[in-house]
Protein backbone atom coordinates (compact mmCIF):
# COMPACT_ATOMS: atom_id res chain seq x y z
CA UNK A 1 0.00 0.00 0.00
CA UNK A 2 1.74 3.20 -0.94
CA UNK A 3 1.33 6.32 1.20
CA UNK A 4 -1.72 8.12 2.11
CA UNK A 5 -2.01 12.01 2.36
CA UNK A 6 -4.67 11.02 5.05
CA UNK A 7 -2.53 9.37 6.92
CA UNK A 8 -0.28 11.19 9.71
CA UNK A 9 2.92 12.20 9.39
CA UNK A 10 5.75 9.84 10.96
CA UNK A 11 8.39 11.58 12.26
CA UNK A 12 12.14 9.96 13.00
CA UNK A 13 13.04 9.45 16.36
CA UNK A 14 16.63 10.32 16.85
CA UNK A 15 17.25 8.38 20.12
CA UNK A 16 15.99 5.34 17.87
CA UNK A 17 18.30 6.30 14.85
CA UNK A 18 21.01 6.55 17.41
CA UNK A 19 20.27 3.45 19.08
CA UNK A 20 20.46 1.52 15.67
CA UNK A 21 23.65 2.64 14.21
CA UNK A 22 25.37 2.08 17.23
CA UNK A 23 24.17 -1.00 19.01
CA UNK A 24 26.02 -4.11 17.08
CA UNK A 25 23.66 -5.87 15.57
CA UNK A 26 22.75 -8.22 12.03
CA UNK A 27 20.35 -6.17 9.71
CA UNK A 28 18.79 -7.56 7.17
CA UNK A 29 18.92 -5.53 3.87
CA UNK A 30 16.10 -6.29 1.82
CA UNK A 31 16.84 -5.44 -1.99
CA UNK A 32 20.72 -6.30 -1.74
CA UNK A 33 22.58 -7.87 -4.50
CA UNK A 34 25.93 -8.57 -5.46
CA UNK A 35 25.61 -5.15 -7.55
CA UNK A 36 28.32 -2.97 -6.19
CA UNK A 37 26.65 -0.15 -8.19
CA UNK A 38 23.84 -0.09 -6.07
CA UNK A 39 22.99 1.81 -2.79
CA UNK A 40 21.94 -1.09 -1.30
CA UNK A 41 25.13 -2.28 -2.03
CA UNK A 42 27.12 0.52 -0.54
CA UNK A 43 24.98 0.92 2.41
CA UNK A 44 25.33 -2.62 3.39
CA UNK A 45 29.07 -2.19 2.86
CA UNK A 46 29.44 1.06 5.28
CA UNK A 47 27.18 -0.97 7.55
CA UNK A 48 29.73 -3.48 7.69
CA UNK A 49 32.98 -1.60 7.63
CA UNK A 50 32.25 0.99 9.25
CA UNK A 51 29.79 0.49 11.71
CA UNK A 52 31.13 -3.28 12.57
CA UNK A 53 27.10 -4.69 11.71
CA UNK A 54 26.41 -7.73 10.36
CA UNK A 55 24.75 -8.21 7.41
CA UNK A 56 22.00 -10.51 5.62
CA UNK A 57 21.32 -9.89 2.03
CA UNK A 58 17.28 -10.52 1.44
CA UNK A 59 16.51 -10.71 -2.21
CA UNK A 60 14.49 -12.95 -4.86
CA UNK A 61 18.20 -13.87 -6.32
CA UNK A 62 19.34 -15.25 -2.49
CA UNK A 63 22.86 -14.14 -2.97
CA UNK A 64 25.78 -14.27 -0.88
CA UNK A 65 26.94 -11.02 0.17
CA UNK A 66 30.11 -10.03 1.89
CA UNK A 67 30.16 -13.47 2.94
CA UNK A 68 26.64 -13.82 4.03
CA UNK A 69 24.17 -16.36 2.45
CA UNK A 70 21.32 -14.26 1.38
CA UNK A 71 17.20 -15.36 1.15
CA UNK A 72 14.90 -14.91 -0.81
CA UNK A 73 12.40 -13.26 1.43
CA UNK A 74 12.34 -12.68 5.51
CA UNK A 75 10.25 -15.58 5.84
CA UNK A 76 13.70 -18.05 4.31
CA UNK A 77 15.51 -16.49 6.90
CA UNK A 78 16.15 -19.44 9.36
CA UNK A 79 15.16 -19.93 13.19
CA UNK A 80 17.87 -19.03 15.24
CA UNK A 81 18.92 -16.07 13.56
CA UNK A 82 18.01 -12.28 15.20
CA UNK A 83 17.59 -10.04 12.53
CA UNK A 84 17.18 -6.57 15.24
CA UNK A 85 17.06 -4.65 12.00
CA UNK A 86 15.32 -4.47 8.40
CA UNK A 87 16.74 -2.09 5.54
CA UNK A 88 14.18 -1.74 2.65
CA UNK A 89 15.86 -0.66 -0.68
CA UNK A 90 12.28 -1.62 -2.04
CA UNK A 91 10.01 1.57 -3.86
CA UNK A 92 7.91 3.06 -1.95
CA UNK A 93 4.66 1.60 -3.32
CA UNK A 94 5.88 -1.98 -2.73
CA UNK A 95 7.14 -1.60 0.93
CA UNK A 96 4.24 -2.01 2.96
CA UNK A 97 3.96 -5.98 1.93
CA UNK A 98 7.74 -6.24 3.00
CA UNK A 99 7.03 -4.07 5.97
CA UNK A 100 3.82 -6.38 6.50
CA UNK A 101 6.04 -9.31 5.95
CA UNK A 102 8.67 -8.03 8.60
CA UNK A 103 5.85 -8.00 11.57
CA UNK A 104 4.79 -11.51 10.67
CA UNK A 105 8.20 -12.20 11.48
CA UNK A 106 8.86 -9.66 14.46
CA UNK A 107 8.93 -12.30 16.86
CA UNK A 108 10.54 -15.21 15.31
CA UNK A 109 13.32 -13.10 13.87
CA UNK A 110 13.88 -10.75 17.07
CA UNK A 111 13.23 -7.82 14.76
CA UNK A 112 13.20 -4.62 16.85
CA UNK A 113 13.65 -1.79 13.94
CA UNK A 114 12.36 -1.11 10.56
CA UNK A 115 14.36 1.16 8.70
CA UNK A 116 12.63 2.55 5.45
CA UNK A 117 15.57 4.14 2.93
CA UNK A 118 15.73 7.73 1.62
CA UNK A 119 12.96 8.43 -0.29
CA UNK A 120 11.27 4.96 0.82
CA UNK A 121 7.60 6.33 2.34
CA UNK A 122 4.51 4.42 3.46
CA UNK A 123 2.76 5.96 6.28
CA UNK A 124 0.48 3.28 6.59
CA UNK A 125 2.94 0.79 7.03
CA UNK A 126 5.05 2.61 9.53
CA UNK A 127 1.81 2.90 11.67
CA UNK A 128 1.01 -0.83 11.13
CA UNK A 129 5.01 -1.95 12.19
CA UNK A 130 3.97 1.08 14.80
CA UNK A 131 1.49 -0.60 16.40
CA UNK A 132 2.98 -4.21 16.12
CA UNK A 133 5.62 -2.39 18.62
CA UNK A 134 8.77 -1.94 15.94
CA UNK A 135 10.21 1.38 15.79
CA UNK A 136 10.48 3.07 12.88
CA UNK A 137 12.96 5.14 11.00
CA UNK A 138 11.77 6.21 7.10
CA UNK A 139 13.12 8.27 4.46
CA UNK A 140 16.47 8.62 5.13
CA UNK A 141 19.83 6.97 4.88
CA UNK A 142 22.07 5.31 7.99
CA UNK A 143 25.38 6.97 6.13
CA UNK A 144 23.51 10.59 5.82
CA UNK A 145 22.60 10.11 10.00
CA UNK A 146 26.16 9.34 10.59
CA UNK A 147 28.27 10.64 12.42
CA UNK A 148 25.87 11.25 15.04
CA UNK A 149 25.61 14.82 16.62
Amino acid sequence: MASDSRSPAHRNDPAVIREALTTPATWAVVGLSQNRCRTAYRIADFLVSQLDMRVVPVHPDAPTVFGQQGYAVLGDIPDGTVVEVVDFFVRSQLVGAVVDEAIAQRERLGIRTLWLQLGVIDHPAAARAEAAGLQVIMDTCPKMEWPLP
